[in-house]
């Protein structure tokens, strides 16, 4: 009996040192992006104001972030992939910047935009897809010019995203 209820302790003492890590891991992703958006943000502010260090830091940044392991949400060659996107949009923000030219860091600021919109959908994309892996939804994930490979974001890949 004694030995019974010293495993039920131990046993509940693990659960709950698992699952606040797991919550401590959300709270920090959560915490990490919106300080993402609060980089974004103000490298807009720069940009409608015309303030040339506030982009280029807030830019550099934002860089520098998605080399942060808080970062690295999938190990995917297609999210590394979408990371070194994001760095290079965000460095050629920083690079226009740093050059005071207004126009080009607008673009520049688009593009780390339509970065960021595409990572989400894809990391959003592959979550859903581990929550449903029926049959039905492996046939339709599977490129129908390639064989299947139902985590790689094959609508981008086979020009169909």
């Amino acid at each position: 009996m004694k030995r019974w209820f010293t495993w039920c302790v131990v046993s509940t003492v693990a659960l709950v040192c698992l699952t606040s890590g797991g919550a401590a891991q959300r709270n920090d992703l959560k915490d990490f992006m919106r300080l993402k958006l609060k980089h974004s943000q103000l490298v807009l502010e720069g940009l409608v104001l015309g303030e040339f260090d506030k982009i280029a830091r807030n830019s550099q940044d934002l860089s520098l972030m998605s080399l942060a392991a808080t970062w690295q949400v999938l190990q995917t060659p297609q999210y590394i992939e979408y990371s070194r996107k994001f760095r290079v949009a965000a460095d050629a923000l920083s690079e226009a910047a740093r050059k005071k030219n207004l126009d080009k860091a607008a673009e520049d600021y688009n593009r780390v935009t339509l970065r960021c919109v595409a990572c989400h959908k894809y990391v959003r994309d592959v979550r859903m897809a581990s929550l449903d892996r029926s049959p039905a939804a492996t046939r339709l994930s599977a490129c129908p010019r390639h064989p299947p490979h139902f985590l790689s974001g094959w609508p981008q890949a086979c020009g169909y995203g």
